[in-house]
């Protein structure tokens, strides 16, 4: 008679050959969890991103339609990539040197912002603006001999006071606390002194670059951000 031995390590190393396949085949299982919670991820940014641009690009022709008869006279256009409504005749703004706002572009504004502010706080597209900044933007000019970092600082406290006499302005013309609270919370003030100048054939065109814009930014950044954090957390 023959005797069969049977090897106890052969046996504790095929146990332990299937437990590791089940291991890889758990493994693959999450992996491609992970793999379809990824692309689910993917298109979930993907869809914010056309959903915002479909946004964007209705905003600016609701903007050239109510405005664009008034552009001309106002010397003013509207940039359709940046969303910005941009005041460039710089005389008609504010005077040399001055924060005040002139009585021309007071005109301006009591025409340009309560239908301004009516197409941004509209139902549809108050939820999707996260800002609308007022820049005030100026050349790299200075009237005193001073340093070009003096020239900088000093035209970027111009910029700033400009700017928030126009925010001043222009929240004194709302008429319901309601909407004043909106404007807070949505339209701020920034000065840039010359940090963003206009050039022409690869130099400063110093007029145009001393300008106000209302330039508006939609939430689509700030959603594919969160999209991102909700990523990483998983």
């Amino acid at each position: 008679m023959i005797k069969i031995n049977y090897n106890k390590h052969e046996g504790e190393w095929i146990s332990i050959s299937d437990l590791m396949t089940g291991l890889m085949i758990i493994f693959l299982f999450i992996a491609i969890c992970f793999m379809d919670n990824l692309q689910a991820k993917a298109n979930q940014i993907k869809r914010v991103a056309v959903a915002y641009q479909e946004v964007q690009e209705s905003l600016y022709n609701d903007l050239d339609k109510e405005f664009k008869n008034d552009l001309e006279k106002w010397k003013a256009e509207i940039l359709k990539d940046t969303l910005s409504v941009r005041f460039n005749e710089p005389e008609v703004l504010f005077k040399v040197g001055s924060f005040e706002v002139t009585g021309r572009f007071k005109s301006i504004l009591q025409d340009f912002f309560p239908r301004y502010i009516k197409i941004m706080n509209s139902p549809k597209y108050r939820n999707n603006i996260e800002e609308i900044r007022i820049e005030g933007h100026t050349s790299t000019e200075w009237s005193q001999n001073v340093t070009k970092m003096d020239t900088y600082f000093l035209n970027m406290k111009l910029s700033q006071d400009r700017t928030r006499a126009v925010l001043e302005y222009c929240i004194d013309m709302i008429d319901t606390e309601s909407e004043k609270e909106w404007a807070v919370k949505y339209i701020t003030a920034n000065g840039l002194s010359y940090s963003r100048i206009v050039t022409t054939d690869g130099e400063e065109n110093k007029i145009r670059s001393r300008r106000v814009e209302f330039r508006s930014k939609t939430a689509a950044e700030k959603k594919v951000v969160e999209i991102i954090e909700e990523i990483k957390k998983e």
